[in-house]
């Protein structure tokens, strides 16, 4: 296995892991890699690979990059309100892995 896809796998068991402790117990692996291999070009990059709930313009990028972009909800207060809620549902998890966020926040849109 290449070091990337090594990355890769690590990042998916992180997120699989971070969705079981959120209650997730049916997981769409389809979805779940879709979001891994987008951060193939970043995964060396640790804080591109996590999500600080706590943060306000990283939550507002959420919203503009992922929410609005890719899932293409442009209504502002719903994507917050859902995003806002991940975040609360993630509280307890210290670093936030990005795909299992973007999942959540997909289903919470969903």
């Amino acid at each position: 296995m290449s070091e990337l896809a090594e990355k890769l796998a690590k990042l998916k068991a992180t997120a699989v892991s971070q969705l079981n402790d959120c209650g997730v117990t049916s997981i769409d692996h389809d979805k779940l890699d879709g979001y891994v291999n987008s951060l193939k070009s970043m995964v060396n990059n640790k804080d591109a690979t996590l999500v600080s709930g706590q943060d306000a313009s990283e939550l507002e990028t959420v919203r503009r990059n992922f929410v609005e972009k890719k899932l293409g909800v442009e209504d502002k207060d719903k994507a917050m309100a859902a995003i806002q809620s991940v975040a609360s549902k993630m509280s307890s998890i210290r670093m936030k892995s990005r795909p299992a966020f973007y999942y959540l926040v997909q289903e919470e849109l969903s």
